[in-house]
């Protein structure tokens, strides 16, 4: 039987349980957390405590001292870069919470690093990863609806999301760096490559000082347009939070991804209803379950491609791409012009 993947955790704060909770939960596949870090000692010591490992507040002695695998950094994206690059120059295994990096020149040193010591990377995009995302992701392309020509990728609530994250008040790029990035990368993971997008953005709430809203219409190489969207200060109920709704358009058909999971599929003129049939695990709060599953599922996804010896869906190359799509965002905002994404470098 092929040894366990040994996994260290760098970030012990809000998103980070569900990492730690995923990690744990996939042991019988082969996961075995063996160190957490943060830069808490408190906060470190109970993580450790709450998950039986040992724990660390600084990062080298963590890779000295826990010998991992694989390290799953969820920390500020400041830190990113310097972080991913110690344990890549290492050799080690690397899965990076998105944002990837604060720049593209970050995100490219990143990959860089992974490139110049043969290390594995990966980049927790967990959206495409959430199960009915998924689902929808195959009924595309098992070709239910045609080739797709239009969508829509939706990500509207008032969810109080400073409370928990209480730094997005100071931040000066928020909703398209923190959760736009999911829905441009849904965008380009659903109707393919980019070739061009306009954004508007909107400061809607006074507290903040970066954009809390941004509206991205956005063309695709294979000539289909989609729009994407994003605000924290959407005010309805019921409130969708966490989830996103998708509604795509294709040559024989269309598709809505609803609220709650549920998928209307519409193919030669029949709808047909289809229910949410995925059961989350005990840990997982109802009101947040659809985004720790997508976690869980990102968590799977990495440790099976790891494990064996094959590059994640959203390795460091993919993942470029739709860091190049928040670069080019914030630039049509700027502009207010039509922005052609680049990886450059």
């Amino acid at each position: 039987m092929k040894e366990a993947t040994r996994i260290a955790v760098i970030g012990c704060g809000f998103y980070a349980a569900n990492h730690l909770q995923s990690w744990r939960d996939l042991a019988p596949e082969g996961a075995e957390l063996v160190a957490v870090c943060d830069i808490d000692p408190a906060k470190a010591a109970q993580v450790g405590r709450d998950f039986g490992v040992k724990h660390f507040t600084e990062l080298a002695p963590m890779l000295d001292t826990a010998r991992p695998d694989l390290v799953d950094i969820v920390t500020r994206v400041d830190t990113h870069r310097p972080i991913a690059e110690a344990v890549l120059g290492r050799g080690i295994g690397a899965i990076v919470q998105k944002p990837f990096a604060l720049t593209m020149s970050d995100a490219r040193a990143i990959v860089a690093a992974a490139d110049q010591s043969g290390a594995w990377l990966a980049v927790h995009e967990n959206f495409r990863f959430q199960p009915q995302v998924r689902r929808v992701i195959d009924i595309v392309e098992a070709g239910a609806i045609g080739a797709l020509s239009w969508g829509r990728v939706s990500f509207r609530t008032g969810f109080d999301v400073y409370t928990t994250q209480p730094y997005f008040l100071t931040e000066t790029r928020l909703a398209i760096a923190d959760v736009g990035v999911h829905v441009l990368d849904l965008s380009r993971r659903l109707l393919g490559e980019v070739a061009s997008l306009s954004a508007e953005t909107q400061r809607r709430n006074p507290r903040v000082m970066g954009e809390d809203t941004a509206t991205m219409l956005v063309r695709h190489q294979s000539s289909a347009v989609s729009v994407v969207e994003c605000t924290y200060e959407a005010r309805r109920e019921p409130d969708p939070f966490p989830e996103t709704i998708i509604e795509l358009e294709g040559a024989s058909g269309a598709l809505t991804l609803l609220a709650g999971g549920g998928i209307h599929l519409t193919q030669d003129g029949r709808l047909r209803k289809l229910r949410n049939t995925y059961q989350p695990r005990p840990w997982m709060d109802k009101h947040w379950a659809m985004s720790q599953a997508g976690a869980l599922e990102a968590c799977r996804h990495f440790l099976t491609r790891f494990r064996a010896g094959q590059a994640a869906e959203t390795n460091g190359h993919d993942n470029l791409k739709t860091a190049a799509l928040v670069e080019a965002a914030y630039l049509a905002a700027e502009s207010h012009q039509s922005v052609a994404p680049s990886v450059g470098g």
